[in-house]
């Protein structure tokens, strides 16, 4: 006689409990998930991100086991995509490979590459109770006019002030967080849109606790230098197709060339970079570091923190590093790049608030930074977006997370290592239009460590188009 079980959620966990006083045997395939828990007739929890596994498991094994699944509350929908959305190749590819694999994997598309479609066609195509979690709350809004256009649907939206749950509820991941160990059983799809934050350790509770079976993760740039995207591929999925920013530039991007200026610095940031740099690196080679394995520079800055010579080593790393990042001769040569471009529009992305600042004030121009109110940054993007300013400055906050008006320029005054942010910040100008060739311009301080932050950006492909350009002089 086949033993009775039940498939409970709570907490974020699966729990086996059995039915009707029936023994506590457990068949050998499940005790890989399950283990008896004292003699309560229960067995130990796991996270529920394991259900489609366990529901697998338990199909195959019908007829020595019946399980009474109560753990799942999501719906069968009737989404249907309203007329006039026509899904390109590569987003056809990409659903094609997600619906292979289960329905679980993430999807690497360019930015500007249609992935919140790409979202909507698998929504369309699984019809179940849907969750897409966000970064931020300009995500919040945009996802939800997406899905109205999509499905003329209004979707719940938990997160930036509002509260409201439906069928298909957008999500902040700081709000998840904190409510996904309780609606985890509510949502058959959970999509992880920008889903290189899951593996933060703060977010990956997201995912643990949700037992949707279908999972999309949605990135640019999935790859970390730490590796820590192997909890993508464990909690979302594999990575399970990728389209490269060359193969769709041209016929879903707009072509574009990747220029690298390199400008002087004057006299005295010269001798003061030269100073500061020296004894940073001083410091670093009687140390032994060679930084080439992942978590070396954390593991630096611990131990540097406990000494004096260790502190002004760090002090002068910041130093040396500040004078390369904003370096006087890059304001000054944006304004032949502003001769160059007079009827384009331009953004200016920097890597701290204060360059961009002095950029505004030099040149007169709007800057958006994350402490610009929201209503100014609408004003702003919408001017931009009009044509009434054709130049915009901002720090990071337009990485990701923005819906930002179609540009031609991008001048990357400073910035990280990060391929990631390159790749970002590439696509803000890759919107396509007839006849349209992009240009992204990078200034990198002569001579100064900026050169190797340059290099470690190199490598994604998007640099296949670089150019080089011979120094600026003083």
């Amino acid at each position: 006689m086949a033993g009775k079980y039940a498939l409970e959620f709570c907490d974020g966990e699966l729990r086996l409990q059995v039915a009707d006083g029936d023994g506590a045997e457990l068949p050998e395939q499940l005790q890989g998930f399950f283990q008896l828990a004292g003699s309560s007739g229960g067995f130990s929890s796991v996270p529920a991100y394991l259900y489609a596994d366990v529901v697998l498991k338990l199909r195959e094994l019908a007829e020595k086991v019946h399980c009474d699944d109560r753990a799942r509350r999501y719906r069968r929908l009737a989404l249907k995509l309203r007329k006039g959305w026509q899904p390109r190749e590569h987003q056809l590819q990409a659903l094609e490979a997600w619906q292979k694999q289960r329905g679980r994997g993430c999807c690497v598309l360019p930015t500007g590459a249609g992935k919140t479609y790409l979202a909507c066609m698998a929504m369309a195509a699984i019809q179940r109770s849907s969750c897409v979690v966000v970064p931020t709350i300009d995500l919040l809004q945009q996802w939800r006019e997406v899905l109205f256009q999509a499905f003329g649907v209004q979707a719940g939206i938990w997160g930036g002030g509002e509260k409201r749950l439906a069928v298909i509820t957008v999500i902040t991941y700081d709000s998840a967080r904190s409510v996904m160990a309780e609606w985890g059983n509510l949502f058959g799809l959970v999509i992880f849109d920008e889903c290189h934050h899951l593996v933060a350790p703060l977010f990956r509770s997201i995912a643990r606790s949700c037992l949707a079976p279908y999972r999309l993760g949605l990135t640019a740039t999935p790859e970390r230098e730490d590796g820590a995207e192997e909890y993508l591929w464990q909690l979302v999925g594999p990575k399970v197709y990728e389209a490269s920013l060359l193969a769709i530039t041209g016929k879903v991007l707009a072509p574009y060339d990747v220029m690298t200026l390199e400008v002087p610095l004057s006299d005295e940031e010269r001798t003061r970079y030269t100073q500061e740099r020296s004894l940073y690196l001083s410091y670093v080679r009687v140390g032994g570091w060679s930084f080439q394995r992942p978590g070396d520079w954390q593991r630096f800055v611990v131990q540097a923190s406990r000494s004096y010579q260790g502190r002004r080593a760090l002090q002068a790393y910041r130093i040396q590093r500040g004078i390369s990042l904003n370096a006087a001769a890059k304001v000054r040569a944006l304004w032949k790049i502003f001769e160059v471009h007079a009827q384009e529009k331009i953004l200016i992305f920097t890597h701290d608030n204060d360059l961009a600042y002095k950029i505004g004030l030099t040149y007169f121009l709007p800057v958006l930074t994350h402490h610009t109110k929201k209503s100014e940054r609408r004003q702003m993007l919408e001017m931009f977006r009009e044509g009434s300013v054709h130049v915009l400055v901002t720090s990071r906050v337009l990485n990701e997370g923005i819906d930002v008006p179609e540009a031609s320029v991008g001048v990357v005054v400073s910035g990280s290592g990060s391929v990631r942010e390159h790749v970002q910040r590439l696509g803000r100008i890759l919107r396509h239009r007839p006849g349209k060739r992009a240009k992204l311009y990078e200034l990198i301080s002569q001579d100064t460590g900026e050169f190797y932050t340059n290099k470690r950006r190199r490598r994604h492909d998007a640099y296949q188009r670089a150019v080089e350009v011979p120094p600026a002089s003083s």
